[in-house]
């Protein structure tokens, strides 16, 4: 499964920020592409119960956890060929509930040096000045240099940890704080999809404060059948969570999260949609209170050439998450 700390508790085009290319880089060239248009949710129905469809058997859902983990991490090496748009949407909520502030941040997503990066380009539809983007780049700069030192630091200590050094939870531990349940196929935008429901073990002995938190959450899974990968989750969680008194991180009891991923120019599943509800904070890595959305698009791949071109979803445009 893989499921990183930089998953659990950042968004997409936050956190996963490093530096950008340096300016001796060969200069990009961007090949115009048409955006793909959100629009209705996605929605899954039950397989159809005829033939030798209604016969198949469930696979074993921890061999299959297994398979998500080993496929996710293959996926890294395809996905670094990629860039993509990240906008995202947050709602603030002031101490009565009442709307206080909406913000709308525009990422461009890539991967640089082997680490993720999203860098800001927009913010409430206005580009950056030079000052800002001077700023977005120190800040990257920074982030990178942290990312790296804790993935060296992961690497020494013998522990496994994502590609900017958070924890990372594995398949077989993730069936140690908690079970995968009611495993049934649907189908998920015209694709066999396997569902179950994840629920945290209370009793589970954990080693780390992250730990704590996948074992306190409830959700569903969705894992595509024939590529083996996560392409749909959805979760809550169970108990407030704090560390360092809440300094570090706090989470709240109740904040829900879903996330959805497409497969893009058949070959690799990106990012689509995050979505969160409820009031989290973990550092600089992710702050809400209210409601915030990220929606992905305008997926693009790096050629040897370093131009930039564009590229199909296999999932039609009405398919689509809004």
């Amino acid at each position: 499964m893989g499921l990183s700390e930089a998953i659990a508790l950042t968004l997409p085009g936050q956190a996963n920020t490093v530096a950008p290319p340096s300016a001796q880089e060969p200069a990009q060239s961007v090949a115009p592409s048409a955006p793909i248009t959100p629009s209705a949710p996605t929605t899954s129905a039950p397989a159809k119960e005829d033939g030798k469809a209604a016969e198949r058997s469930l696979p074993d859902i921890a061999a299959l956890m297994n398979d998500v983990e080993t496929n996710q991490r293959a996926a890294e090496a395809i996905e670094k060929d990629y860039l993509y748009r990240s906008l995202v949407t947050e709602q603030r909520l002031d101490s009565r509930g009442g709307l206080k502030k909406t913000e709308t941040m525009e990422y461009e997503v890539f991967w640089a040096n082997g680490v993720p990066v999203g860098r800001l380009v927009k913010k409430d539809g206005r580009e950056l000045s030079p000052d800002e983007q001077k700023k977005e780049n120190e800040r990257i700069d920074k982030d990178s240099e942290k990312a790296k030192e804790r993935r060296q630091k992961a690497d020494k200590e013998g522990k496994e940890s994502d590609a900017r050094g958070h924890d990372l939870m594995t398949a077989s531990r993730a069936l140690e704080l908690g079970s995968f349940t009611s495993p049934r196929r649907v189908q998920l935008n015209g694709r066999d999809t396997i569902v179950a429901d994840y629920a945290g073990d209370p009793k589970a002995k954990t080693r780390t404060r992250f730990e704590e938190v996948v074992r306190d959450m409830m959700g569903t899974v969705w894992v595509d059948e024939q590529d083996r990968v996560l392409v749909k989750a959805e979760g809550h969680f169970v108990n407030n969570f704090k560390i360092g008194g809440g300094l570090v991180a706090n989470i709240q009891k109740g904040t829900n999260f879903s996330m959805e991923q497409r497969k893009v120019n058949g070959e690799v599943w990106l990012p689509a949609r995050f979505e969160g509800q409820g009031s989290a904070r973990a550092l600089l890595f992710l702050g809400f209170n209210g409601h915030i959305e990220a929606v992905e698009s305008d997926y693009r791949k790096f050629k040897a050439t370093s131009t930039i071109v564009p590229v199909e979803s296999s999932v039609e445009p009405e398919a689509i998450p809004k």
